[in-house]
């Protein structure tokens, strides 16, 4: 099966700093990461208690519209129940990964030349990546995404 229909961006990144501003939940960090193909920085809340990061440690990021390992079965990429991918018997995209979340682009900044930020809020985690628009070319606006992280 082929799930490259769903995925939206993909990349290698390393922890460059970790609440860097000061903590400010208990169970939350702000980690800073820049990615190594595509010259991006990446700003995002996790929940450390469950997926702690540490300087210097590298990982994978993938955003992708749907959990599906099929091409898209859902034309509108709209998935009907996201427990149900994931609780079902089916394999989905998130078993290949360690942390998953699940949110919505809410923002785009392009105020600084060629460089594009896009900020996605994963209920109330957040996140912002920085680089140039093509690489950011296949997320839209409200559109509802799954960010999966694996070391």
């Amino acid at each position: 099966m082929d799930n490259k229909d769903n995925l939206l961006f993909s990349d290698f990144f390393t922890v460059k700093d970790i609440d860097k501003d000061g903590k400010k939940f208990d169970r939350v960090s702000r980690i800073g990461a820049r990615s190594e193909n595509y010259d991006m920085e990446l700003t995002l809340d996790i929940n450390s208690e469950l997926y702690p990061l540490d300087h210097g440690d590298r990982f994978t990021l993938v955003l992708a519209s749907s959990l599906s390992l099929g091409s898209a079965q859902n034309p509108d990429k709209s998935e009907t129940n996201w427990r149900t991918v994931v609780s079902g018997s089916d394999r989905s995209l998130a078993d290949d990964y360690e942390y998953v979340m699940y949110g919505r682009i809410y923002r785009f900044d392009d105020s600084a030349g060629s460089k594009v930020s896009a900020f996605v809020s994963f209920g109330g985690l957040l996140m912002c990546l920085e680089g140039e628009s093509h690489h950011l070319q296949n997320l839209s606006i409200s559109e509802s995404i799954y960010l999966l992280l694996r070391r």
